[in-house]
């Protein structure tokens, strides 16, 4: 009984760690030239 609570401290630190790495592989997807690569803006603006 006494060691539960390093047992909750560490699904939580493993939680952690697979969320961070998670995000941190999206971001890094978000980043890269071929998301939207495509992709052009539709001007509101525009002058004819």
């Amino acid at each position: 009984m006494n060691n539960t609570i390093y047992i909750i401290l560490a699904v939580v630190f493993a939680l952690y760690l697979a969320l961070t790495i998670i995000n941190r592989n999206k971001s890094k997807s978000r980043k890269s030239k071929k998301f939207m690569g495509d992709y052009e803006r539709k001007d509101k603006h525009k002058k004819n």
